[in-house]
């Protein structure tokens, strides 16, 4: 219940998470990592939204269960992309263990990679079953 917040465990240059300072080339590096994965995911997020608004706008209602397929599979992306958010930022930091040993905290994207990869997998299954039903 009295547990310290989680951004006061993380630690860099000896500054708390949540009050550091970073430096330009850190800010460069974080502005750089956002742009190119947290950006990424969120276009393809609204990528999905708009694809699934056209087929929902232009095609008729056989194609709605697709239309509802793709929004559902752009919903699923933004919240891997709130995932990836959440991982990236505590992705620099130092924590202290409980015997007050400083260790390095660096966590790969790894775990948002393969729910995305599920996730996907599972959508085109999904799409490949509804395009089969349209024929019968």
């Amino acid at each position: 219940m009295f547990q310290p917040h989680p951004e006061d465990r993380l630690h860099l240059r000896m500054h708390r998470a949540r009050s550091v300072v970073l430096t330009s080339q850190e800010l460069v590096e974080i502005r750089a990592a956002q742009r190119t994965f947290e950006g990424a995911y969120m276009r393809t997020a609204l990528s999905q939204f708009s694809f699934a608004l056209i087929i929902l706008k232009i095609f008729t209602s056989e194609f709605y269960a697709i239309g509802a397929l793709f929004a559902v599979y752009g919903a699923a992306v933004l919240l891997c992309a709130i995932y990836r958010r959440y991982q990236g930022n505590r992705q620099f930091f130092t924590t202290t263990g409980c015997d007050g040993e400083v260790k390095n905290k660096f966590r790969t994207s790894g775990n948002s990679v393969l729910l995305l990869t599920s996730l996907s997998i599972s959508a085109y299954i999904s799409l490949i079953v509804l395009t089969f039903q349209l024929e019968s």
